[in-house]
């Protein structure tokens, strides 16, 4: 790993796996993407990605569910993980990826502050999330959104995540 950013790893780890992957992003407005498809040959794993930013995208491609969207919220564990599950199944990927998030400066609440972004894993069978709250400009909680995902997905492959971080099917 020494050298190389952390969408080459997993990239290669994709490859040799022969696993495939879909993301769905909202505050990361494709960023996550983006880094993924810079590594030459990423069209072996890298199924697509939606960029769903309003309710009725995550609610229409997606298929959250309307009433975990308007009941928990586009910012919240439930609509991440929906994400991840739709895409998954949307792109028939192996890995679906979902984010969600207030990147700022504005839109943040007491309960809901801006840097507040749930990132979700979906394989078969199984799904995570992780809360993150970043401190950072609008950029800044984007980028970290991205790396935090790549490292979710790297954790993963590395049979890292726990067990607390798990949401049944």
């Amino acid at each position: 790993m020494e050298g190389k950013r952390l969408e080459e790893v997993i990239g290669e780890m994709l490859r040799e796996r022969k696993l495939t992957i879909a993301t769905a992003e909202s505050c990361t407005g494709g960023l996550l993407s983006h880094r993924i498809t810079n590594v030459p040959g990423s069209s072996k794993y890298f199924l697509g990605g939606v960029v769903a930013y309003s309710y009725d995208a995550k609610e229409h491609i997606l298929h959250v569910r309307h009433n975990t969207l308007y009941g928990f919220g586009a910012v919240s564990k439930e609509t991440a993980i929906e994400m991840a599950r739709g895409v998954r199944h949307l792109f028939d990927s192996d890995i679906g990826i979902g984010i969600t998030g207030i990147a700022g400066p504005g839109g943040g609440t007491p309960e809901k502050p801006v840097g507040l972004v749930y990132i979700s894993l979906s394989v078969p069978g199984h799904t995570w999330y992780r809360e993150h709250r970043w401190k950072g400009s609008r950029l800044e909680n984007k980028e970290q959104s991205a790396e935090a995902a790549l490292q979710m997905v790297l954790d993963y492959l590395e049979g890292n995540l726990a067990a607390e971080e798990t949401e049944s099917c």
